[in-house]
This record gives structure tokens, sequence and C-alpha cells, in this order.
């Protein structure tokens, strides 16, 4: 049996894709793009980028864990506890965490995704 395994290396320099508006944005003009580099088992690994603005956020049905690569944030939750994160920070959100993400300079992360 051959075990297949991923890497990514330079993960500041991967295209991932053309961005998009963000659905969630509270301030006009935040756009977001990302890329999947592996799925298996309700499990996504992948990374992500968010132009500076604000924007909500809620986590149902599913886990996540992000590492911040570059940039930074601040992150609020609904409850009103914050924290600040750039580069080589990490966060949990459990499945029905809600908050909102005010980007302060463009965010790159790499997340993975647990659905429950």
């Amino acid at each position: 049996m051959t075990v297949e395994f991923t890497a990514q290396n330079a993960p500041l320099e991967l295209d991932l894709g053309e961005p998009a508006a963000k659905p969630t944005a509270t301030t006009p003009g935040v756009v977001e793009a990302a890329k999947s580099i592996w799925e298996a088992g309700g499990v996504d690994l992948g990374f992500w980028e968010c132009s500076p603005g604000s924007f909500t956020a809620t986590r149902e049905g599913y886990s996540e864990i992000c590492q911040i690569l570059s940039g930074s944030v601040k992150i609020t939750t609904d409850g009103g506890e914050s924290v600040r994160l750039e580069a080589g920070d990490t966060i949990v959100m459990p499945s029905g965490w809600r908050g909102t993400w005010d980007v302060h300079e463009t965010v790159r992360k790499t997340y993975v995704i647990i659905n429950d």
C-alpha cells in the first residue's frame, strides 16, 4: 500500500486564485481567496487570504484551527472577548463560535476545518 502525503512550500507565494467579495463583509470592498490542498474524512486543510476590513463569521457544523502566516487581525467573539493576531499566532474556533474579524493588514492563514 502506498501512502500519499501533501506538502506546501512557500505558502506566502501560493496562488489562491482570483479574490472574490466576502459575503459577510460589513466594510465595503473586502475580498477573499482560498485554496484547499487536502481533504479527507471530514477534514479540510488549505490557505486563505483576506483584504483589510471587517466581516462577521460563524462556525456552525465545524471547528476551525488557523495559524496566521502574514498580516494582522483583531478577532472579537459575540460575547465581547477579543484578541489581536499576527504572523505565527494560532486560534481555535470551535463549532458554534460566532464573532467579527477586523483585518488591519491583508491576512493570510493556513486553516484546518474539522466537520462535526
